[in-house]
């Protein structure tokens, strides 16, 4: 199937016309088995051909790349149920964002407009259930793609709304491999939540907050990155809104607003969260004192080791002491301000998170699959240029360049499409 695309010597000079035929191929159709051939034969099409030649193919330019957007759109939000995979709904948001109407100098409606997208993909109106893992790794993975547009200002009022309705009260009975995945996303998406939603989202991060930082010893043990990336949370929900912590924390900050509630006695709560912090800090204290004295014996065994192995084996073990000191360090350094009746909070980029040290990957953990049920190899780019006769003949070019190779190159054995909502699998995990 593929090879016969690359095979093609000429290029495609697309108009609306011709986009929105070649769309066509893409979206549901009343006999899914018949076609799936079809629709996959036309996006690697799409993949290869049209979406690196943007520059030169999407001419006038503006009005053509609206076009194609709303083309994308029509595709990732009607469908995106039961046709886009996880590696699909990814290429088409990589090729939006890559366009000049979304670049760095566009509006706020714009960056807004590629939100919008990703929240519809992500299902937030839809009732959550703890058993729906795909949901879960969907929620989680739109959520990381979200946050390079949070910093561009785009709102992610709706996530964290989700997030504090449906996620945090049945925390607990989430995967556990996604626990972790889920409040490091929290965490990234805090800086950027507004003052309103961090007063609606706070007593929820407080209780998860409780939950993981015991007042006393208990011997069990604690999750340190659970504590660092809530920790992280509390500090810049609260900076955005500070006075909302009186009642949940017991401190006495002073804005001059009713919900000051200063008139009012926290102090046992105050106690109670200024326990927990000593106790946090005890057992951190004493971890980077483990870890010390970890790290020192990794270096005599990697003095000592002998071979590529053995020595691959140290480095990892030395990363992950290096990662855990510095979550160590960081709750150290949020603790400390906490103590005091009226603290300051952090609302810069003081704290680097531990995770963020290392390289950063495209994508999270639970979406490095996504897409795994429908591959292709990519294949080269033909650049040179022979323009269709008129409308017709353009769109005829571009559909017939599409789907050519079906018969001599194409797949007999498509995987048909279910019509339901798992119906063709969105390979998210």
């Amino acid at each position: 199937m593929y090879s016969a695309i690359c095979d093609m010597v000429y290029p495609v000079v697309p108009n609306t016309t011709s986009l929105t035929a070649l769309f066509k191929h893409i979206e549901s159709t009343d006999e899914p088995s018949a076609d799936e051939s079809i629709r996959e034969k036309v996006l690697s099409f799409i993949k290869d051909k049209v979406f690196p030649l943007k520059s030169e193919l999407l001419k006038p330019q503006e009005q053509m790349e609206r076009h194609i957007t709303d083309l994308v759109k029509k595709v990732v939000q009607l469908q995106s149920l039961q046709d886009v995979t996880g590696a699909e709904f990814k290429m088409f948001m990589d090729f939006l964002r890559s366009l000049s109407i979304f670049g760095e100098n566009s509006p706020p409606e714009r960056v807004q407009e590629l939100i919008e997208i990703i929240e519809g993909q992500a299902d937030l109106d839809a009732q959550f259930k703890v058993s729906d893992v795909d949901h879960i790794d969907r929620l989680i993975s739109c959520l990381y793609m979200a946050l390079s547009f949070f910093m561009r200002g785009a709102s992610n009022s709706k996530f964290l709304n989700y997030l504090n309705k449906d996620i945090i009260p049945v925390f607990d009975e989430l995967p556990e491999e996604r626990k972790l995945d889920l409040l490091k996303s929290l965490a990234e998406s805090s800086p950027y939540t507004a003052p309103q939603d961090s007063r609606q989202l706070l007593p929820s991060v407080v209780q998860l907050l409780k939950k993981y930082m015991s007042r006393r010893k208990t011997g069990e043990e604690m999750n340190f990155t659970y504590v660092e990336c809530l920790l992280y949370t509390f500090h810049h929900l609260s900076h955005k809104t500070p006075n909302a912590t009186n009642s949940l924390c017991g401190y006495k900050i002073v804005t001059g607003q009713p919900s000051d509630r200063l008139g009012e006695d926290f102090s046992e709560l105050y106690k109670d969260f200024t326990e927990r912090l000593s106790n946090v800090e005890d057992l951190a204290r004493a971890t980077m004192k483990k870890l010390t004295q970890g790290m020192s014996e990794h270096n005599k065994a990697m003095a000592a080791a002998k071979t590529a192995e053995a020595k691959d084996t140290i480095k990892k073990q030395k990363q992950n002491t290096t990662t855990g000191l510095r979550t160590c360090n960081n709750i150290l350094a949020m603790t400390q301000p906490l103590h005091s009746k009226s603290p300051s909070f952090i609302g810069d980029k003081k704290i680097n998170l531990s995770w963020k040290e290392v390289a950063k990957p495209s994508a999270p953990s639970t979406a490095a699959t996504a897409g795994g049920k429908r591959t292709a190899t990519n294949g080269s780019s033909n650049t040179a240029s022979k323009k269709g006769r008129g409308p017709g003949g353009v769109q005829s070019q571009l559909v017939n360049r599409a789907l050519e190779g079906l018969s001599r190159g194409g797949r007999s054995g498509a995987r048909g499409r279910g019509r339901g909502r798992h119906g063709r699998g969105r390979a998210y995990h």
